[in-house]
């Protein structure tokens, strides 16, 4: 099992991520992150920077290499990894390489609610939605494939993987899409019987009553 991470936040994996390569004051930090796109990799809540940055240190991560003061800015502390931070940064790479997770999104979330809608509706959103991953992923796909010509591959797995995790999502949508248009999407009768009067199908009523989720 993975341990606790000691600083459970992705922003600090991107912290030790930056800082690993020289000492450098939260704001450098934060913005050689959001150079390299790390924030569209991670989630990342910026307001805690500053909180984070405290807490590897508290945590011996890092350490205080000495400070810095520009022009009329206030002066800033820089800090440096140490070898328990090398070695917590190694760690938790490990943990999120070995352990899959099941991760949240919007698009589940409204799956699991979506009946509030008629069938019509909903299919004419989720022709919307082809269209724009369609485009999407062009975009990505010529991306990528201009960026593996200068940036060693080593670099761009990242990319690779969001790719086909989009491209995952645009075949299965692209098949809910055909069963609902061909009406072949088991109960959609009960669901536009629901719809057009207002009542709740015996069918439906049941699963409401027993649960229908899947952890």
């Amino acid at each position: 099992m993975a341990k606790r991470r000691k600083v459970n936040n992705m922003l600090g994996l991107a912290v030790l991520a930056t800082v690993i390569e020289r000492p450098m004051h939260p704001y450098e930090m934060a913005s050689l992150v959001r150079a390299r796109g790390k924030d569209d990799d991670m989630r990342i809540k910026w307001g805690s920077l500053y909180t984070v940055v405290r807490n590897l240190e508290k945590h011996g991560f890092l350490e205080v290499a000495g400070s810095d003061k520009e022009g009329g800015h206030p002066e800033r502390t820089i800090y440096r990894i140490t070898d328990a931070g090398r070695q917590e940064y190694a760690d938790w790479v490990r943990d999120l390489l070995a352990t899959p997770e099941r991760e949240q999104s919007a698009f589940k979330a409204a799956l699991s609610v979506w009946g509030i809608l008629t069938p019509d509706e909903v299919t004419s959103l989720l022709r919307g939605r082809v269209a724009l991953l369609e485009k999407e992923l062009a975009d990505q796909r010529a991306a990528l494939n201009g960026h593996l010509s200068e940036i060693p591959r080593l670099f761009l797995v990242e990319a690779e993987y969001d790719l086909a995790v989009r491209e995952a999502e645009l075949a299965w949508t692209r098949s809910l899409l055909g069963e609902l248009s061909e009406g072949t999407f088991p109960g959609l009768d009960a669901w536009r019987h629901w719809h057009a009067t207002g009542e709740v199908p015996q069918e439906l009523h049941d699963l409401f009553g027993r649960g229908i989720g899947a952890d």
